[in-house]
C-alpha cells in the first residue's frame, strides 16, 4: 500500500479544489476546517485521513515529506497547490489568500469597525482580521492649534514614545561623550548637537513606521479609511475624509481606541503661542531657552531631554511632580533634574504668554506668572513655551451621545472587560476610566478583545501591576503600587526595603554617588510578597521588565534573597537589599 500511497494522494489533489490532509482525530485538521468555513468556503473542501488511504500515520507524515518536505500533519492543498503545514495554512486562510472573505454578519458593513489607528486600535483591528473578520479601521488626525498633524499610528509612533525615546537617547549620548575622557578617549575636536538633523532623521524613522503599519492593514485585508467618525447609531457610523466626502459604514462590533491629546490652560496665548508634545518632535528650529509648564512625565521627560542637548530650561509646576506615582521616587526625580541644571519654578502658575519682538527682530515669548506660596507676581522672557499639564480624552464630537455611551464628565468612558454601557461598543487604551494610559497595555488589551469578538479566547486583560519607566534625565521605574498607596491599604503591614547605589560606570566620571535609588515595597502578613518594585537609576526600563514578570508569579522577598545577581549590574541590588525603612538606618 505504502507504494501506491503517493499517486492516490496525487489523485486527490488533482480531483478536489481544497484538500486537508490528517490525522483520523486531529484537532488541527478541524480547526482548519472551521477557518474555511468562517471564511465561506464549504463547497469543494474534502478532509482525507489515515483511514481514508488505508494506511497509518508514518505512513502518510512520510509520503508528504519525501514530496513536500513537511513532515506533520495537516497539511492543506488549494487548486493543486501546496498551501502548506498548519500554522501556513491558518495564517493563508485568515489573511484571504484562499477564497474571497466575506462578512459573517451579511446585515452590516463589517463585522468590526475599529475608530482610532493608534497602538491599541491597530493591534485589535489586525489580530480581528487575522481570526477571519471583515474589519474597517478609521484614522483621523485633527491638528495641533498650532496645525501639526501626523500619519497612521497614534501618540506612541508620532508624538510619544518613539521620537521621546529617540530624544531621550539623544541626550545620553551627549552625557557619555563628557564621561568619554575619564575613560581614556581623547575628544579632539569640538562637538555639537543639530538639531535639525536629529529631528529630520527621526521623522524620517516614522515615516518609515506610518508607511510599514499601512502595509500591515493591508496584508490583512484591513480597510483602512483616512476618515473622522461620528455614530449615527450603536451600529452605523458617518466617516468624512478630509475632501469632506461621507460615507455610511455599519458594524457588528465597533472598538473606541481614540486616545487623548494635549490639554490647553485656559490663559491668554496658550494656544496662540505655545507648543504642545503634538508639535514638539517635528519643530522645524531647535525650541532654545524653554519653559515647560506641567509635571507630569511627559513635561519631565521632555524637559529632562531638551536640558541634555545644552538648552537651557525651566520647569514650572503647580504642586507635585508626577501625580499618581510614588512621591518619594518623584522629588528624587526633581532632585537629580535640578542637580544637573534644570530650574524649577514652584508652585506656580502660569497667568499669560504674549509674543513680543524685540530691536533685533527675534521674537520671544513673555510669561506672566505667580508664586502660589506667597502670592508675588513675576514676569519671564522664553524662546519656548511647552504645555505638558495632563491629556483630555479624544471622545467628544464622535455622536457617542446618539450610539448611547455613557461618558464620564471628565470625558473618560467606564467600561467592563473593555465593553461600554452599549454591548456592541467597546473601548480600549487611553480613553478607559480608571485604566493605566499606557501604549503596551492598550496593545496587549486590544488583542485580546479581538480574540474574544472572535470567540477563540475568554481571556481578559489584567490591569494589575503593569510596569511603565518614566525616561527622565536619570530613568525611573515602577511596577505595582507606591509606597503611599500600600501604607494607606495595609497600614503597618508594609515594609520598604531600600537602598542607594551607585552604577560602576559612574565611578570613573566621578558622577554623584547619591543619585540612584531602589526599594521593594512588601507584604508582611503574605510571606512579604511584594506588591511594589521602584528604581532610578540608568537603563531602569530593561531592568524592570523582567521583576515586572516576577511580580506576576507572586514573588516575594525571600524569592529575591534566594536570586544569584549577575554582577557587576544595576540589577543585582535588588537581590541583596537589607535595610528597611523602619530600621531608620542610613542607606547611604
Amino acid at each position: 500500500m505504502a507504494t501506491e500511497l503517493p499517486s492516490q494522494i496525487q489523485t486527490i489533489i488533482s480531483e478536489n479544489e481544497i484538500v486537508v490532509f490528517g490525522k483520523t482525530e486531529s484537532h488541527d485538521s478541524e480547526l482548519l476546517i472551521k477557518f474555511l468555513q468562517s471564511r465561506n468556503i464549504e463547497n469543494g473542501v474534502l478532509r482525507v485521513n489515515v483511514d481514508t488511504l488505508d494506511c497509518n500515520v508514518d505512513e502518510l507524515q512520510a509520503a508528504f515529506q519525501k514530496s513536500t518536505g513537511i513532515a506533520t500533519l495537516p497539511i492543506l492543498y488549494c487548486k493543486g497547490t501546496l498551501i502548506g503545514d498548519f500554522e501556513t495554512s491558518k495564517n493563508s486562510i485568515l489573511r484571504g489568500h484562499i477564497g474571497q472573505r466575506r462578512t459573517m454578519h451579511s446585515e452590516y458593513s463589517y463585522d468590526l469597525i475599529v475608530i482610532g489607528g493608534g497602538s491599541g486600535g491597530l493591534a485589535c483591528a489586525k489580530e480581528a482580521a487575522e481570526q477571519g473578520l471583515t474589519v474597517a479601521l478609521l484614522d483621523f488626525v485633527k491638528p495641533s492649534p498650532l496645525g501639526t498633524s501626523w500619519g497612521l499610528g497614534g501618540t506612541c509612533v508620532n508624538v510619544g514614545c518613539i521620537p521621546k525615546k529617540l530624544m531621550h537617547q539623544a541626550s545620553l549620548l551627549g552625557e557619555s561623550i563628557h564621561d568619554a575622557s575619564h575613560f581614556g578617549w581623547e575628544i579632539k575636536k569640538k562637538y555639537s548637537h543639530s538639531w535639525e538633523k536629529m529631528k529630520d532623521n527621526i521623522q524620517n524613522h516614522i515615516g518609515s513606521i506610518n508607511f510599514g503599519y499601512r502595509v500591515q492593514l493591508r496584508d490583512r485585508k484591513v480597510k483602512y479609511l483616512n476618515a473622522f467618525g461620528t455614530f449615527i447609531d450603536h451600529h452605523t457610523i458617518k466617516a468624512v475624509d478630509r475632501r469632506g466626502k461621507e460615507t455610511i459604514l455599519t458594524a457588528k462590533d465597533f472598538v473606541l481606541s481614540t486616545g487623548c491629546r494635549p490639554r490647553y490652560p485656559d490663559i491668554p496665548g496658550a494656544k496662540e503661542y505655545c507648543i504642545s508634545s503634538d508639535d514638539l518632535f517635528s519643530l522645524e528650529r531647535c525650541p532654545g531657552k524653554t519653559l515647560v509648564i506641567g509635571a507630569s512625565y511627559v513635561a519631565l521627560e521632555c524637559a529632562g531631554f531638551l536640558s541634555g542637548l545644552g538648552l537651557d530650561v525651566t520647569v514650572m509646576v503647580r504642586s507635585i511632580l508626577l501625580r499618581g506615582f510614588d512621591q518619594d521616587m518623584s522629588e528624587r526625580v526633581g532632585k537629580y533634574m535640578t542637580d544637573t541644571g534644570i530650574k524649577f519654578i514652584r508652585p506656580a502658575v502660569p497667568l499669560r504668554v504674549e509674543s513680543m519682538n524685540l530691536d533685533d527682530g527675534k521674537k520671544i515669548l513673555c510669561v506672566d506668572y505667580t508664586m502660589l506660596d506667597n502670592g508675588i507676581k513675576a514676569q519671564e522672557n522664553f524662546d519656548t513655551v511647552l504645555l505638558a499639564i495632563g491629556r483630555d480624552p479624544c471622545t467628544t464630537n464622535i455622536g457617542l451621545e446618539n450610539a448611547g455611551v455613557i461618558v464620564e464628565k471628565n470625558g473618560y468612558i467606564k467600561t467592563i472587560g473593555e465593553r461600554t454601557n452599549i454591548p456592541n461598543i467597546y473601548a480600549i487604551g487611553d480613553i478607559q476610566y480608571d485604566k493605566p494610559e499606557l501604549t503596551p497595555a492598550a496593545i496587549h488589551a486590544g488583542r485580546l478583545l479581538a480574540k474574544r469578538l472572535c470567540n477563540v479566547s475568554t481571556l481578559q486583560c489584567d490591569y494589575e501591576n503593569i510596569p511603565t519607566t518614566i525616561f527622565t534625565p536619570l530613568e525611573y521605574s515602577c511596577c505595582g503600587l507606591s509606597e503611599e498607596v500600600a501604607t494607606e491599604k495595609l497600614g503597618d503591614d508594609v515594609e520598604v526595603y531600600h537602598a542607594q547605589f551607585m552604577p560602576l560606570e559612574w565611578t570613573i566620571p566621578h558622577r554623584d554617588e547619591n543619585s540612584c535609588y531602589i526599594k521593594l515595597i512588601c507584604n508582611k502578613r503574605d510571606q512579604e510578597r511584594v506588591i511594589g518594585i521602584h528604581i532610578l537609576g540608568p537603563s531602569s526600563g530593561e531592568v524592570m521588565q523582567g521583576f515586572a514578570t516576577a511580580m506576576k508569579c507572586g514573588a516575594t522577598k525571600a524569592h529575591f534573597d534566594n536570586t544569584v545577581g549577575i554582577h557587576p549590574t544595576n540589577a543585582e541590588w535588588f537581590t541583596t537589599l537589607r535595610i528597611t525603612r523602619r530600621s531608620g538606618e542610613d542607606v547611604k
